[in-house]
């Protein structure tokens, strides 16, 4: 077990600790000397830090490449009101030294139990058409598998080993409640288009050391994937309707809502438009979640800045549960003050006069 995660930053701010990480990203910069040093983002379990090494850089410039581990010794300090590591020493680690559950998150909810209650959504669909996609995807044992693992994305939200099916069963149990308020919408249409809409995550992304983008992920992105995927799929239930399938296809490339974030098409029917705002607000969610959880040690409601926000965040349970200060002069030791004609002219002799004025 690592000694230091780097969750726990704030209780090691300004103080050495060695500890040992994943290299993230790794990028050798110029001082302005001309000398280089190199800027590295670290990894664990518990989040990412980014990390400068200053000093004696010659010596470990080709000692180690993205992917490997390291053991470093440094600073844990702020710099713009983030933490990051100043590295004195560092190197590679052997895989014996390795114990790879300390460097990729994981959901702490039972694996098993959220494909079962996938399973049982399944099992509830009235059409026949779509009950049998579903099902051609979830009986192929290599998509069956890589689902229950898979990150649902890289950093912004549900990023651990299970966030996939983490998310998409969240997003189940919400749009069924959602379903019941809205007679014109399609259940079992939006639950598939919750099932299909981030499947290509399990093509787009590597999660063996830490969480980064294959190949094909970087070129195509996963609803490319997506829609190569289906069209496997769906050669495997005969006599499914061409027109659904165009509503399914749509449901996949216009998921994420908004041209500027890389939506091919605006959701155009009401399961389409529910997909998307769903989506977005259990990301946000969990993105909110995660990070409370990240600062739980602060003191403060308030957190630092979250980059996929926009915003610092306010714990709103934090500043409920907090007690509120005394207000002033209402202190049980100091008796409130006597309003009479006594008080008031001692209050008056006591006020200083400006210059140039008279009483």
């Amino acid at each position: 077990m690592k000694d230091f995660y780097i969750s726990e930053c704030t209780r090691h701010e300004n103080k050495i600790i060695t500890s040992n990480f994943v290299v993230v990203s790794k990028q050798i910069k110029p001082k302005k000397t001309g000398e280089p040093y190199l800027a590295l983002t670290l990894g664990d379990r518990s989040g990412q830090l980014e990390a400068k090494m200053w000093d004696n850089v010659e010596e470990v410039l080709t000692a180690f490449e993205q992917d490997d581990f390291l053991k470093i010794k440094g600073l844990v300090n702020k710099y713009k009101n983030r933490f990051q590591l100043t590295i004195h020493k560092l190197r590679k680690l052997g895989d014996s030294e390795i114990e790879f559950a300390d460097y990729l998150p994981k959901t702490t909810r039972d694996i098993d139990e959220l494909w079962q209650s996938l399973t049982d959504f399944v099992s509830s669909f009235q059409n026949s058409h779509l009950q049998a996609l579903v099902r051609a995807f979830m009986s192929d044992p290599e998509i069956a598998a890589a689902y229950r693992n898979a990150p649902a994305a890289k950093t912004l939200h549900h990023a651990y080993i299970g966030g996939l099916l983490d998310h998409v069963v969240s997003l189940f149990r919400s749009c069924d409640l959602i379903c019941r308020n809205y007679s014109q919408v399609n259940r079992d249409l939006l639950l598939t288009g919750v099932f299909l809409h981030d499947i290509g995550k399990i093509h787009e992304l590597v999660y063996n050391r830490s969480f980064s983008y294959s190949t094909r992920g970087q070129l195509l992105g996963h609803m490319v994937i997506e829609l190569e995927m289906l069209q496997a799929k769906l050669a495997l239930v005969p006599g499914f309707p061409n027109e659904l399938k165009t509503l399914l296809e749509h449901l996949i490339i216009s998921h994420h809502g908004e041209y500027e974030f890389g939506s091919p098409k605006l959701p155009m029917f009401p399961e389409a438009l529910l997909l998307h705002y769903m989506d977005d607000l259990d990301s946000k969610m969990e993105a909110m979640r995660a990070h409370f959880e990240r600062e739980a040690d602060l003191e403060s409601p308030w957190t630092s800045y979250n980059a996929s926000l926009g915003r610092p965040l306010l714990n709103s349970a934090k500043f409920l549960a907090a007690k509120p200060p005394p207000a002033p002069g209402n202190s049980p030791s100091q008796p409130e003050p006597e309003d009479d004609a006594e008080s008031v002219a001692e209050s008056h002799e006591k006020t200083p006069i400006l210059p140039g004025l008279k009483s």
